[in-house]
């Protein structure tokens, strides 16, 4: 949300292009809209900037490679954790119906592993997108209409990742993850070791919000009407039920992918947000389908 609101305040033109987003899932939404599915899931494709100043920071090819395969398996709901579902919310556990591949071909056209390292003088990045700029130790994004650019870096202030919501500037476009959080494998350290704060943080690249709504109480929401409102962020592994903002006898959705619990604890999409993503993807999002 820091990225959001300085994008707000730079770009006035920017509150506009959210406004029209917003109308259009909304629309979609009261339609019933679905993407049309051709003869698989609709696939983007991913460059990875590793950017390391220390060897525990340069990721091997197999930790890049263990973060695809970890966003494929939440965004097909082939999650074998998602039958820890609570039982009122079983029904809901949503397959996106998206895959993640890294890309084979660089903006020139020429072959590439789709990962790109950059060795750096910086000891940690911020929340300010220097970590996609050359001039302060990072490296530029590929054609953000053509790909999910994904940046791992050592990230300071405990910050485990950043995205960008559709609409913004296309040189900061994508997504950040904290090394130590990116993957499966590798230096991936528990409690983020499952790949899923590159889950949460895609989810805002597709024009998800949080479940809480960003407020602090209960005046918010995440235009998603099957995720129940909550007032506050959860974190680590709460107790089931867990109730906020009259949501009883469930309570929060808590483990949610767009909540803020631990890796083993964040399960689910729902289908309400699986349409908030098929619309980013058939509206401000269309060119990365491949």
């Amino acid at each position: 949300m820091i990225i959001h609101n300085r994008n707000l305040e730079a770009d006035p033109s920017y509150r506009e292009r959210l406004h029209q987003y917003e109308h259009d899932v909304n629309a979609r939404m009261a339609a019933g809209f679905k993407v049309a599915k051709k003869k698989g899931p609709m696939k983007i494709q991913v460059v990875v900037h590793v950017v390391y100043k220390n060897p525990d920071e340069k990721l091997s090819a197999a930790q890049v490679k263990s973060q695809i395969k970890a966003l494929n398996r939440d965004y097909r709901a082939a999650n074998a954790d998602k039958s820890d579902a609570p039982p009122v919310w079983t029904g809901l556990v949503a397959d996106a119906g998206i895959e993640f591949v890294l890309a084979t071909k660089d903006p020139k056209g020429k072959k590439t592993t789709g990962i790109t390292y950059t060795k750096t003088t910086r000891d940690e990045f911020g929340d300010d997108d220097s970590v996609k700029d050359p001039a302060q130790g990072g490296v530029k994004p590929w054609n953000s209409a053509k790909y999910l650019n994904l940046w791992s870096c050592n990230l300071g202030g405990g910050l485990l990742g950043y995205a960008q919501f559709p609409g913004g500037p296309a040189t900061t476009d994508g997504v950040v993850i904290l090394y130590t959080a990116f993957g499966t494998t590798g230096v991936a350290a528990v409690p983020f070791n499952l790949g899923r704060t590159a889950t949460h943080e895609v989810g805002h690249w597709l024009n998800l919000r949080h479940i809480w709504g960003d407020t602090p109480d209960c005046s918010g929401g995440d235009g998603v009407s099957d995720t129940p409102n909550a007032a506050t962020p959860n974190f680590n592994k709460p107790n089931f039920p867990h109730i906020t903002c009259n949501n009883g006898p469930s309570g929060d959705m808590f483990m949610n992918y767009m909540d803020y619990v631990d890796d083993d604890t964040m399960i689910m999409f729902t289908p309400q947000q699986v349409v908030r993503m098929h619309s980013a993807l058939a509206g401000p999002r269309a060119s990365v389908v491949i």
